[in-house]
């Protein structure tokens, strides 16, 4: 994991304005250095000014120890550096400077305009040493290398330390850049994910919650069927025993049809909270763990609740009739196909508004009416009051009030209109209209 600029700062461990003591025992070895060369330099300087020895080797030294705050005053270092240049003394102390002044944060036209003045002045410096020592005969070299020597030393005393600090410092800020940057991205990533699994969790909960709506709507349904169908067999076991065989197999069917629906619906959500284990736990994989969730997920539920269709809408309301109600179907507008979520939603919603007349108004007679029109399907299933209002609840149908909640859910996931309530005559109504795209 990378180090934050605040991290870095807590770990400072040098003193003073050093970051490290490594760092401060590197400046004091310069520094060091720096003064003993100053301070020999300084002998030569005493004699040509006509100044006690002594004199010249402190002011030597105190000059060339100035390369101990270089770090702090990078400016400072290379005036000094350039005030001693006349007295050719701090060559260590002018190439550390300008190294310095470059690497560090400052402006660019800063920078050119001391390096600009070191090279000038330890041009100037040369010229004059190399002309005074081709008039004393020490050198006999033509006049050409007078210019040239001068234009070298500077050249060569300035631009080498001036380059290598601008190359250091591009190098480091870069490097910061790059380090706030993978701090940033990491940051982002752990957000990714913790937002990845918060999305992952919710699509469970979506899923979960969709698959327990189809459970209810189909167990429910199917289970009221058999009681209604049970009750009837009861009743005419020893009267007529052939209905009571048919109504024992309408029990066997229903019984292995919810039986089927319960096992695959029981088996996505298992599936779900196996990945959510996975997942549970690692962060940054959680990215990567939390869309296949959701996705398995999904496409799981979605395959194990497929169907039904609005085309099965006579065989639902055929069994209802199997089971003694008197249930009529009207078709209004041309019969055409809709998206699967539309056609499973509106079978539903019939489904369970029958399985509610099951429960609540048995031997009512109910009219289920189913509109197809130019941008929506409409769909509304009424039922009179039972002709015995001591029997609505005959066949001992327990009630756990989700039906009604679940049919608004289908129907308001899919931006449609969902009405229940009773009517004027003593019956009940449900309607809901369902948009077509």
């Amino acid at each position: 994991m990378t180090t934050t600029g605040e991290e870095q700062a807590v770990a400072r461990t040098g003193p003073w304005w050093w970051a490290r003591r490594r760092s401060a025992a590197l400046d004091g070895s310069l520094a060091l250095v720096s003064a003993l060369e100053c301070g020999a330099e300084g002998i030569p300087f005493a004699r040509d000014a006509g100044l006690p020895v002594a004199v010249g080797i402190v002011f030597g030294l105190i000059a060339g120890s100035v390369l101990l705050v270089r770090r702090k005053w990078p400016i400072a270092v290379v005036l000094v550096a350039i005030a001693i240049t006349p007295a050719q003394m701090g060559f260590l102390l002018g190439i550390v400077g300008l190294y310095t002044l470059a690497a560090c944060e400052l402006p660019r036209r800063i920078i050119g305009a001391l390096a600009g003045m070191s090279l000038v002045g330890t041009a100037v410096v040369t010229f004059v040493r190399v002309r005074q020592d081709m008039a004393r005969g020490d050198l006999t070299l033509g006049d050409w290398f007078v210019p040239f020597a001068a234009v070298a030393t500077a050249l060569g005393l300035t631009a080498p330390p001036v380059l290598l600090g601008l190359y250091v410092g591009a190098r480091r800020r870069l490097m910061e850049s790059l380090r706030e940057r993978a701090d940033s991205l990491e940051r982002e990533l752990q957000l990714l994910a913790e937002r990845a699994e918060e999305r992952a969790e919710w699509a469970r909960n979506e899923e979960r919650t969709r698959i327990a709506r189809e459970m209810h709507d189909v167990v429910a349904h199917r289970v009221s069927l058999m009681v209604v169908h049970a009750a009837a067999l009861q009743a005419v076991a020893r009267k007529d025993p052939e209905k009571a065989v048919r109504n024992a197999a309408l029990v066997g069917d229903m019984g292995r049809q919810a039986l089927t629906e319960l096992r695959e619906m029981l088996g996505v959500l298992r599936a779900g909270e196996g990945v959510g284990r996975r997942a549970a736990g690692v962060p940054l994989a959680a990215v990567r763990e939390a869309a296949a969730a959701a996705a398995s997920l999904a496409v799981e539920a979605q395959s194990a609740v497929d169907g039904p269709w609005l085309s099965e809408l006579e065989e639902l309301i055929g069994q209802s009739a199997a089971a003694g109600m008197a249930v009529d179907l009207s078709v209004e507008g041309e019969v055409r196909s809709y998206r699967a979520e539309v056609e499973q939603t509106a079978y539903r919603v019939v489904q369970e508004a029958l399985t509610n007349v099951h429960k609540h108004a048995a031997g009512a007679k109910t009219h289920v009416r189913l509109a197809h029109r130019v941008s929506e399907i409409a769909m509304q299933v009424e039922n009179e009051p039972p002709s015995e209002p001591g029997s609505a609840s005959a066949a001992g149908l327990p009630s756990g009030g989700n039906g009604l909640v679940g049919m608004r859910e289908r129907v308001v996931g899919l931006g449609g209109v969902f009405v229940s309530g009773p009517t004027d005559a003593g019956g009940f109504r449900v309607s809901a209209v369902i948009p077509a795209a």
